[in-house]
């Protein structure tokens, strides 16, 4: 099927998770991109689903659909639209794009591992924008009260939402004391830093009796000059000319 791309998405939050989602794809995960539907694979929850792109690439990347369905991203007739959907895409454990509800699915996941005697893992990404949404916390009362241990939260602080600074808009901070508050074992990292993100999954493995949130630390539009740290990427495609220039920069 030949697509028209639409020149629509959310560039700068994929790229700002795109470390993370290629340490959890390819060392962290322990799933079955030929059995998508696996009952013991770990589960993710992209609870900032409009950074579709990055979860979409990594799921082609590990076997889950053809890379060349990439080229559909938003197109009506495709299954990859700007909100990742779990009855259309195979390797989404959840339809996601309504921010807030992520780690109340993510609890619920946990819960039912422990109640079935699972081994699995849950893991629950957020935007630090976010964390604005009151059910973040109602939902982070729960995972502590339910000692969810199998339950890791990676906070993308790439300190940047659609308009503006977090600090701007409705600050989260310091998120880092929000969560220990809550019960969390909070570990901090540098979000691009492949050993700092795989150090610390294996510091949430080994934590019990409560849920771990990493907070990491990352730039928004990484790796794109004209990208980086630039509010105005958050929702905002590329033009041509400016796709050329990322792509040799990215590669």
């Amino acid at each position: 099927m030949k697509y028209i791309q639409h020149g629509s998405g959310h560039p700068g939050g994929s790229l700002s998770i795109a470390d993370i989602m290629s340490v959890l794809y390819f060392d962290e995960l322990n799933i079955n991109e030929k059995d998508p539907n696996w009952e013991e694979r770990d589960r993710l929850i992209l609870s900032k689903g409009h950074c579709s792109p990055a979860l979409y690439a990594a799921l082609s990347e590990r076997g889950y659909f053809p890379k060349e369905d990439l080229k559909g991203f938003r197109n009506i007739k495709s299954k990859l639209q700007g909100h990742p959907n779990m009855n259309d895409v195979s390797g989404v454990d959840m339809s996601s794009g309504s921010l807030g509800q992520g780690l109340s699915v993510a609890n619920g996941m946990a819960i039912s591992a422990k109640l079935d005697n699972k081994s699995y893992r849950v893991y629950c990404i957020l935007g630090d924008g976010e964390l604005e949404e009151g059910q973040i916390w109602e939902a982070a009362m729960a995972s502590n009260k339910y000692k969810l241990d199998n339950l890791c939260v990676i906070v993308d602080n790439n300190n940047l939402q659609i308009d503006g600074t977090i600090e701007e808009v409705m600050s989260s901070y310091p998120i880092n004391e929000k969560f220990q508050c809550f019960g969390f074992n909070v570990i901090e990292i540098d979000g691009h830093d492949i050993g700092q993100i795989k150090q610390a999954f294996k510091k949430a493995k080994e934590t019990k009796n409560k849920p771990t949130c990493i907070i990491a630390k990352t730039v928004k539009g990484k790796g794109v000059s004209f990208m980086e740290n630039k509010a105005e990427w958050h929702g905002k495609a590329p033009s041509q000319e400016e796709y050329k220039q990322a792509l040799n920069e990215l590669t």
